[in-house]
């Protein structure tokens, strides 16, 4: 079994690595995309802080159900908080309002 979570978590952290090349190799082909290196460390740090809670969740919780509904939880405000970090859907401070 413990070898089945390790695989899985390194499947998480390979899967975010590759998410993330996308942007930096986008970059070099197109001025649309411009991310800076604090737009990476941000998305590095949401994207492995949600994979890490949800692997943890995963690993400690046993009931199925209540796994998923915190796991989609977990990618709900991971998504809110990126929206709001694109395009300021909400208006805080954090997108520069």
């Amino acid at each position: 079994m413990a070898e089945k979570n390790n695989k899985r978590f390194v499947l998480i952290i390979l899967g975010i690595s590759t998410l993330l090349t996308v942007p930096l190799i986008t970059m070099q082909f197109s001025d649309e995309v411009n991310w800076s290196v604090y737009d990476f460390m941000v998305a590095a740090i949401l994207l492995f802080g949600t994979g890490i809670i949800c692997e943890l969740v995963l690993r400690t919780i046993k009931k199925r159900n209540l796994r998923t509904i915190i796991c989609l939880t977990i990618l709900g405000t991971l998504f809110l908080i990126w929206a709001e970090l694109a395009v300021g859907v909400f208006g805080t401070p954090f997108a520069g309002s």
